[in-house]
């Protein structure tokens, strides 16, 4: 059995969303978060390095992870070429000292990217020492029918990646077994989007605890098994009628985290 080790716990940018990226360094501060995971997306302020780094330094909040934009609203963040995009990303990340840089499988229908996916991401990961952490993702589904939108796979572990990043609503919405897929990522495990679901078509990215997703199991698993990654809580606020509320939910998911995390390194202890 490995060492136990503190595993650090960031928030994600977008679990303050409609919130501004510089609301999640003010709120990850107010509540104890080891750092942030950088969503790029349309607010100016995630894209600009400069800018990340004053509130990094301004609220004492490290950049832990640096979020491509791979969304379908961030289509044109970064510039249309998907491999551009990868690169600034990376020299973000290297800028703002973040280990980590998440990353979506390709859509289908952005074919030469998806022919080129799984050997392009061994090649930029052989540049840097920041790993590209590939996220699984899962069918779209309407009704009684199923759409495959990621190419090569939603399913990440079919394919051979360095490093994995394992989300639990995204387990969810693909109604995938969460801890199996985990099993399959083993060493290569890098990263964690901590989030809960309930098997919707939606994506529903719960306060964990709240769906029927593993979130405590797999945190005890990471403490036990060495994980040397960052688990990040990456939530849906949107609905909070306040920020109270939404800065409620953070908090709950923070304590939760803690709780899992720090109980399994006293179990592990003899």
């Amino acid at each position: 059995m490995a060492e136990p080790r503190y595993v650090p716990v960031a928030l994600s940018t977008a679990s303050v969303y409609p919130e501004s990226t510089a609301t999640a360094f003010e709120i990850a501060a107010r509540l104890g978060y080891d750092g942030v995971e950088v969503m790029v997306w349309t607010d100016p302020v995630s894209q600009d390095i400069e800018a990340l780094r004053r509130l990094s330094d301004y609220h004492g909040i490290p950049v832990l992870a640096v979020h491509a934009p791979c969304l379908l609203i961030t289509q044109r963040v970064w510039s249309t070429d998907p491999w551009v995009k990868l690169q600034r990303a990376r020299a973000a990340a290297e800028k703002l000292g973040a280990s980590t840089v998440v990353v979506h499988p390709p859509f289908r229908w952005q074919r030469q990217y998806a022919r080129d996916f799984v050997d392009g991401i061994w090649r930029m990961a052989d540049e840097t020492d920041v790993r590209f952490a590939v996220e699984n993702m899962y069918p779209w589904r309407y009704r009684d029918r199923e759409m495959l939108a990621y190419a090569p796979d939603w399913d990440v572990t079919q394919h051979d990646y360095r490093h994995f990043t394992i989300d639990l609503s995204h387990t969810a919405t693909a109604r995938a077994d969460a801890l199996e897929m985990v099993d399959r990522m083993g060493g290569r495990l890098g990263h964690v989007h901590l989030a809960d679901g309930r098997g919707s078509a939606k994506d529903e990215h719960l306060v964990p605890g709240r769906g029927t997703q593993p979130c405590a199991e797999l945190l005890e698993h990471l403490v036990v098994s060495g994980f040397d990654g960052h688990v990040v809580i990456e939530v849906n606020t949107r609905r909070a009628m306040s920020g109270a509320e939404r800065e409620a939910d953070l908090a709950e998911a923070l304590a939760f985290t803690r709780k899992h995390l720090s109980s399994a390194v006293r179990v592990s202890r003899p």
